[in-house]
């Protein structure tokens, strides 16, 4: 015990001597300097650790249509000043832009036939945020399919039959007017609506208008006689 008692003490003032002969060859300036650089050192690894975790706000996407007929569309939405917006076109990364003063930004892309799922994430100093909301959007250029059952081309009505049951199919999600009224439609574009007839010749117009507003359209005459 006594043994390491001494030792420790010749080590210290061995220490002691050392700093001595330190300030003595290289002046107080030197020990100072060393200090501040091995303090800047500790404080540039704690500013670094900080950066890493240092969290990034994804962007948020403004609304959009579930379908279009132009293959050429407008995407736009919200971020950061001054960061990078990447765009995210089925997974794919399809281009890249910086933000406005005001966060905003702006592409104009061609999107593909069918559906198309749009996303973007916000990029600084090389790394990503998440992905922001998630847009859907389904490109048709082909009018939808429409089939007028009933009644038929020239057909005659007369006395109580003033009404005409007008039927027919298309596809699904179209929405269907008789004469500028909102027809009946279910699921499988099954349709339906009582048109009201008056003396004489009727005309009938049927049109089918899908979610990308693609539209079809059929004309029929019908006479009513009372």
């Amino acid at each position: 015990m006594e043994q390491r008692t001494k030792k420790n003490l010749a080590l210290n003032i061995l220490g002691i001597f050392l700093i001595i002969l330190l300030v003595l060859k290289f002046g107080i300036p030197f020990l100072v300097n060393l200090s501040l650089f091995l303090s800047g050192q500790k404080n540039n690894q704690v500013q670094t650790v900080i950066q890493d975790t240092t969290f990034i706000a994804p962007p948020v996407l403004d609304s959009f249509p579930e379908a279009t007929s132009s293959a050429n569309v407008v995407i736009s939405g919200i971020a950061s000043k001054d960061q990078t917006v990447n765009l995210y076109i089925n997974g794919n990364l399809t281009d890249n832009i910086k933000t406005k003063d005001d966060g905003k930004f702006v592409f104009k892309e061609t999107i593909s036939p069918g559906d198309n799922t749009i996303q973007t994430k916000a990029a600084v100093n090389g790394k990503e945020s998440d992905f922001s909301n998630t847009i859907v959007t389904t490109l048709k250029s082909a009018p939808p399919s429409l089939n007028v059952i009933s009644p038929s081309d020239g057909q005659s009505f007369s006395k109580d039959q003033n009404t005409a049951n007008v039927t027919g199919t298309t596809d699904p999600d179209v929405k269907v007017t008789v004469n500028g009224f909102w027809a009946i439609t279910d699921s499988g574009g099954n349709f339906s609506y009582d048109l009201p007839l008056q003396n004489g010749d009727n005309t009938i117009k049927v049109d089918a208008i899908d979610l990308a507003g693609n539209k079809t359209e059929k004309t029929i005459k019908v006479n009513y006689s009372s």
